[in-house]
């Protein structure tokens, strides 16, 4: 993981943080106040074209839809194939709760 190449006390402290947050309000009010709106809505198009890729959709229909590069669409295209499975496990969760939210 390359992220264990950061691991220390600020890094435990910032996912701690995210980790202490009660609902989608707190982490609005959390990520608005710790990012910029660019990086929040940057962090928000890697996961939806991560949910695209995973719905077989074309990099053409993904650049047109999220407006990502195709760098971008790549680089979490790259991860889904090669990473910690991470993306995977956030949208089947996700997906999991809002089938569950709607029945």
């Amino acid at each position: 993981m390359q992220i264990d190449k950061l691991r220390g006390k600020e890094l435990d402290q910032l996912f701690n943080s995210i980790l202490s947050l009660k609902d989608l309000e707190e982490c609005y009010r959390f990520f608005d106040d710790l990012c910029t709106i660019n990086e929040i809505q940057s962090l928000a198009q890697r996961l939806e074209v991560a949910r695209m890729l995973q719905d077989g959709n074309t990099y053409h229909k993904i650049e047109t839809q999220t407006g990502a590069s195709t760098a971008t669409i790549s680089r979490v295209k790259r991860c889904l194939n090669y990473g910690n499975d991470a993306y995977e496990m956030a949208l089947e969760r996700i997906k999991k709760e809002s089938t569950t939210t709607n029945e």
